[in-house]
């Protein structure tokens, strides 16, 4: 490539990326309407975590990421690894009002003692498009975290809640 040539590059934008023309920015991806939820599966505590949207939440800041579960697990002690989970959720509109569209979870595990940890950067990626897309997928939760995400999202907004598919009740119930 040649130098000072700048390359086009993928970007996350909000809003239409084209504003009504069919010119540059056509195939940019909206992430407006998601968002990451994280739950502590030690603590049982549920929050909704902004910066992981970019590997940015404070969970995660200052942790290198190993290559696989089974090396932060044995090359550290397991006492010190903590289980955690990303929820991707996306809220979409029906004539009624908003609702939430599709709910995925990912683990994510840190031993913040090392600060080293274990995700798995595709299925992150794979698991926020597919919430986008409108999939729900929870039956890879335990069934208490399941629970709480449920009582969350119920509590955090019970219009959006009633609105939501019978399939997310059923899934977080």
């Amino acid at each position: 490539m040649e130098q000072g040539k700048k390359k086009l590059e993928f970007n996350i934008i909000k809003n239409d990326p084209t504003d009504g023309h069919k010119g540059f920015g056509i195939g940019t991806l909206s992430l407006e309407n998601v968002t990451p939820i994280m739950i502590d599966v030690e603590e049982g505590e549920v929050w909704i975590e902004l910066q992981a949207m970019h590997a940015r939440s404070k969970t995660e800041r200052g942790v290198r990421y190993l290559k696989t579960l089974d090396e932060l697990l044995t090359s550290y002690p397991k006492e010190d690894t903590k289980k955690y989970w990303i929820i991707w959720v996306a809220v979409d509109r029906k004539q009624e009002g908003p609702y939430y569209a599709g709910v995925t979870a990912c683990e994510l595990y840190i031993n913040r003692p090392a600060r080293r940890g274990f995700k798995s950067m595709p299925e992150h990626v794979n698991h926020m498009d597919k919430a986008m897309k409108g999939q729900i997928i929870v039956h890879n939760m335990d069934e208490e975290s399941r629970k709480k995400l449920g009582i969350f999202l119920k509590e955090h907004d019970p219009e959006i809640w009633e609105r939501s598919s019978e399939k997310l009740k059923e899934e977080l119930s």
